[in-house]
């Protein structure tokens, strides 16, 4: 029997507003890679006949809840956000970047920090790390700068020299190399750090008014990080010292919790305001839009099977509800695709129907087939839309908000070319003993790198962002501060 209001969804159980029109530029188009409904459809579509995460690989796990404290419900219709005391579970992964899944966790590294709310609409990703910035701002860049972080291809070692080539070559990565050769670089448990969405979203309320959003958790535990020496020691006696310490604080009751704090910036300061605000290799001061906090996130249940929950978990940041939508930021606007389409590769293209992942509200679409489809493979109800069998259908009200573009296409870079401001002023604020570490730390990680060329760019850059910083990084290096015409 056909249910006549069953609501067409996303394959993460979300409402779609719209299944016979892209998401285009305009009548004309083009299309927009946004469109997450128009990518998953296709993508799965290809993946209908019929390993190890490239990045991200090593992890751990936790289950627990997200309470809200205070009604934003004037700035988002999201569900799960919309009343004071209401919980939604939620499951998060943390991890580190660059190495296997054997690796150490105690190595220098950004951490991944994603969190999948399970809402009564769907599921919501926020595919997040542990800090506030990211090394590029395009998705086009990430193949390569993540090539730089992996294994040489002749030697199979890590590579210094590639990594510093490639950062100097991309100043944008100065705020981000900044904070991660900071004492942050090493978080003295996952419970001891912050977490960022990083990227700019859009929030939408019930009126259809939007606002540009940045989410911040911040830790309850407070921030500790580790001492280089004794990290390194325990990459080598523990090297899983942070999945411990993780599974044993919950195991044992202490239970670690976040607040979870927004910035709000109204949808026209984002014309006018000094830094672009979709540009991941910046922040938004706080004096100009201050943390208002929304609720808070406590980790109460490990994993019964490590195998099962955490290295099958798949996280996006299209991974979208009604009320939360994506920015122009272009970093964000490649991970739409490449998130899902790398769980599609990884988990296979019914990754969203194992129970980790699948939707606590009833999932309804015309996705068929494909490897390890374990349910009843929507048995023998009507296979495509638009249909006159009583399928599901769209529900117009959920459409993605619109949003104003112009232009002509080509490859065009961010108006806003400042890389050097953001990390000057994070130096700035740092105590002498931590600008000391910060320095050695770079120092350290610099003198492998065999071309003196690209120890000079390097500090090239250092020293535009801050005289002190990149003459203390040469002095240390035993080189001299680059002339004025390469400064200029």
């Amino acid at each position: 029997m056909s249910n006549h209001n069953q609501k067409l969804t996303t394959s993460w159980g979300a409402p779609v507003g719209d299944n016979q029109n892209s998401v285009t530029a305009g009548s004309r188009g083009p299309t927009l890679i946004q469109d997450v409904h128009l990518l998953e459809k296709l993508a799965h579509f290809n993946r209908e006949r019929i390993p190890e995460r490239v990045v991200h690989a090593k992890g751990a796990g936790a289950h627990g809840y997200f309470e809200v404290t205070n009604d934003l419900s004037k700035y988002t219709k999201a569900d799960f956000l919309s009343e004071v005391g209401k919980r939604t579970p939620m499951f998060i992964r943390f991890s580190t970047v660059a190495g296997e899944l054997g690796s150490a966790d105690t190595v220098r590294d950004p951490r991944g920090f994603s969190v999948k709310f399970y809402t009564e609409e769907g599921n919501y990703d926020l595919v997040g790390n542990n800090t506030p910035v990211f090394f590029i701002r395009d998705a086009i860049k990430f193949p390569d700068f993540i090539h730089t972080q992996k294994r040489d291809p002749q030697t199979h070692l890590k590579n210094p020299t590639a990594v510093w080539d490639f950062w100097s070559l991309s100043p944008e990565s100065l705020h981000q190399v900044t904070t991660l050769m900071s004492d942050r670089g090493i978080p003295a448990t996952f419970r001891h750090m912050h977490g960022f969405g990083s990227h700019t979203f859009k929030w939408v309320n019930a009126e259809g008014e939007g606002v540009w959003v940045k989410y911040h958790f911040k830790t309850e535990q407070g921030v500790k990080n580790l001492d280089v020496n004794l990290a390194a020691k325990l990459a080598g006696e523990n090297p899983d010292y942070h999945t411990q310490d993780l599974f044993n604080a919950i195991e044992n009751g202490d239970f670690p919790a976040w607040k979870l704090c927004v910035q709000i910036m109204p949808l026209e300061d984002a014309d006018t305001y000094r830094f672009d605000p979709f540009d991941v290799t910046k922040v938004w001061s706080q004096k100009d839009y201050p943390l208002i906090e929304v609720g808070r996130m406590v980790l109460n249940r490990n994993p019964e099977n490590y195998f099962a929950e955490v290295e099958q978990a798949t996280f996006s940041p299209g991974t979208l509800v009604p009320g939360i939508d994506v920015s122009p930021d272009k970093m964000l606007q490649g991970r739409l695709f490449a998130y899902h389409d790398a769980h599609r590769y990884r988990v296979g293209a019914n990754h969203q129907m194992l129970p980790i992942n699948r939707a606590k509200n009833e999932v309804n679409n015309y996705q068929r087939d494909g490897a390890m489809r374990f349910d009843n493979n929507g048995g023998g109800s009507v296979y495509y839309e638009p249909n006159s069998f009583g399928g599901p259908k769209e529900t117009p009200e959920n459409q993605q908000h619109s949003l104003p573009v112009t232009g002509v296409t080509g490859s065009v870079a961010y108006d806003h070319n400042d890389h050097y401001t953001q990390p000057g002023d994070l130096y700035r604020l740092l105590t002498e003993e931590e600008r000391t570490r910060l320095v050695a730390n770079i120092v350290d990680a610099m003198k492998p790198v065999e071309k003196e060329e690209i120890k000079l760019r390097q500090i090239s850059h250092f020293y535009k962002a801050d005289p002190e910083y990149g003459t203390r990084i040469a002095e240390g290096l035993g080189l001299k501060v680059p002339s004025q015409e390469v400064l200029s």
